[in-house]
């Protein structure tokens, strides 16, 4: 049995007392009645006590903490309400107070399940709380929910976005960030196989895992050359007591986290240096730009053994979409079934865990979707991250998407087949 969340646990309970006696250490020095606190010698001491503590905590869920937006020209409030909710997920509506906003397109994001929480999105939200009715897939930390719910695989997930996409329907447009874009695209040809008329209008791919054969990164041919049983073996563990989800079967988000932070440990250790001196030298809007950043980097969750073994095999492993031997529920995900619900995939060209032309390959496949349904986008100059954050993002890749939800969330269904695919 692999014992490593125990250790985990143990390890993070018994530097509690080194961390509170860090803390106290650094309030004595930010203290203005001590006559070190401006010094060099103090504040050097108050910088290395808060990386000392914040390189070792356990950092949790973070807030969206999106209070307005701007509608026009007027700043309106934005209330967060749950209008769907199953134990391994619910859905956050950011509900805008303004008489326009009923009549804006409605849009799910539907936020990867691979490690980070849903506010990792939070600036993809902020980008289209103006345009649209957003709502955000908020999935559950494995590790929180109770072993008497049950399990929760890859059909559990697929099963989950066909329900959303029914309940929050009609008219709907999902954009699936990364690693769902296989369950929603399968979840859309499940629908339309189904001939059931609240298929969503458009669904927008970003930087997901289509055809990981094509422009494979190293995450990839990790999955092929390791196999299945090597990730059964080396990443599977038990949740602990001090969990609610006490002996479930779980893929820890601190060895996914500890993998992200591998592939780019120079990085890390460069920013967490550069915080030091920024500390020492007074810098206070450069560090706490960098507390913000490692806030949400650092809050990680747990994904069910079952989800994550069934996604490395059928996505990294076996290539059962592209191949066309994708199943859920004993019924084949056929993307020849798609005809109605319109196609943008977008991609990164420094993407480097989903390469170039994985998400194109969604095109491809469904050859009997009308070509005017359909939409390339290749990013210059963005990576994974880039794709869905950051200031390109917002001012290249947002309006494409605001103008392809436009142009497809309200037109009649069309079933006339076509194979063409437009490439832009």
């Amino acid at each position: 049995m692999n014992f490593s969340y125990v250790w985990y646990d143990t390890a993070h309970w018994l530097l509690s007392p080194a961390r509170a006696a860090s803390d106290i250490t650094k309030h004595f020095f930010e203290n203005p009645d001590n006559p070190l606190t401006n010094t060099p010698y103090g504040r050097t001491v108050s910088a290395a006590c808060e990386l000392f503590e914040r390189t070792t905590r356990r950092y949790g869920k973070p807030a969206f903490d999106l209070p307005t937006t701007v509608i026009g020209n007027e700043e309106v409030a934005v209330t967060e309400r749950i209008v769907w909710e199953h134990p391994f997920c619910r859905v956050i509506s950011f509900e805008r107070d303004h008489d326009r906003a009923e009549d804006q397109p409605k849009l799910l994001i539907v936020a990867p399940m691979s490690g980070h929480y849903a506010t990792l999105l939070r600036g993809t939200v902020e980008t289209f709380l103006p345009t649209h009715q957003v709502m955000i897939t908020d999935w559950a930390d494995a590790s929180m929910v109770p072993l008497a719910e049950g399990r929760f695989d890859l059909d559990d997930y697929i099963d989950y976005l066909k329900t959303m996409f029914r309940d929050l329907g009609p008219n709907l447009s999902v954009m699936a960030v990364c690693q769902p874009a296989v369950p929603v695209i399968a979840a859309v040809a499940r629908l339309e196989a189904e001939h059931d008329p609240l298929v969503p209008r458009a669904m927008i791919l970003m930087g997901g895992p289509i055809d990981t054969r094509r422009s494979p990164t190293a995450v990839n041919r990790l999955a092929e050359e390791r196999g299945i049983d090597w990730f059964r073996q080396h990443c599977i563990t038990k949740v602990p007591p001090s969990h609610p989800g006490f002996w479930r079967d779980v893929y820890p988000g601190f060895l996914q986290l500890s993998g992200f932070m591998a592939m780019n440990i120079d990085r890390h250790l460069t920013a967490h240096y550069e915080m030091f001196n920024h500390l020492v030298e007074g810098d206070g809007d450069s560090a706490e730009k960098h507390r913000d950043f490692y806030d949400e980097y650092l809050a990680v969750m747990d994904l069910t053994a079952e989800f994550y073994l069934q996604t490395v095999e059928t996505v990294f492993v076996n290539h059962d979409l592209p191949k066309g031997e994708m199943m859920h529920r004993g019924q084949p995900v056929d993307l020849m079934a798609i005809r109605r619900c319109a196609i943008m995939a977008v991609e990164g060209e420094r993407d480097d865990i989903s390469g170039v032309g994985q998400t194109l390959a969604a095109l491809d496949l469904t050859p009997n979707l009308p070509s005017d349904k359909k939409l390339y986008h290749l990013q210059a100059g963005v990576g994974h991250y880039g794709v869905f954050n950051g200031s390109r993002f917002r001012a290249q890749i947002a309006p494409r998407i605001v103008e392809f939800i436009e142009n497809h969330s309200r037109e009649p269904a069309r079933t006339k087949p076509s194979r063409a695919s437009v490439r832009s």
